[in-house]
């Protein structure tokens, strides 16, 4: 396995696993996710790709095909009025190809996002987790994360 920054050819594999994402969150959330659509067009995919301030990075089988994911956004607040100006590297979305879950693929893109972003000078990595998603959440406790904020909801009837 090679983790390597995602390109272009990489698209195909790249929808497979948003779709199983879009999928567990449907699953957990049918009130806000639609089933059966796609999160990214393969223009704004292309667009994302060349982004070097949205950086993805794909965990390749020997023959390229697509095991995992990670979507990446770098954050700075730069002279705000309230946050400092540390850099961070967010993980909008990681996944590993539900046919080979287990195999520890998400720890080493974990990883291997860690070892990125300190090279990139970020002082921290953060993410969202969506609560139905419980296997996500005992993923990255194990990983070492913590809460840094809690979203909140009441739905209204």
């Amino acid at each position: 396995m090679n983790i390597r920054r995602a390109q272009e050819n990489d698209i195909e594999g790249l929808d497979k696993l948003l779709y199983q994402v879009l999928m567990v969150h449907h699953n957990g959330r049918p009130d806000l996710f639609k089933a059966d659509v796609k999160k990214y067009t393969d223009d704004e995919l292309r667009e994302i790709l060349h982004d070097d301030t949205r950086p993805v990075f794909v965990a390749a089988d020997g023959t390229e095909g697509i095991l995992g994911y990670a979507f990446c956004v770098f954050t700075q607040h730069i002279n705000h009025n309230t946050f400092t100006d540390v850099k961070t590297l967010y993980i909008d979305d990681l996944c590993v190809d539900e046919n080979v879950r287990g195999q520890h693929i998400g720890k080493k893109l974990y990883e291997y996002v860690l070892s990125y972003a300190k090279a990139c000078g970020c002082y921290n990595v953060t993410l969202n987790v969506w609560s139905c998603n419980e296997n996500a959440v005992k993923f990255y406790e194990k990983c070492g994360l913590v809460p840094q904020k809690i979203g909140m909801e009441k739905i209204l009837d």
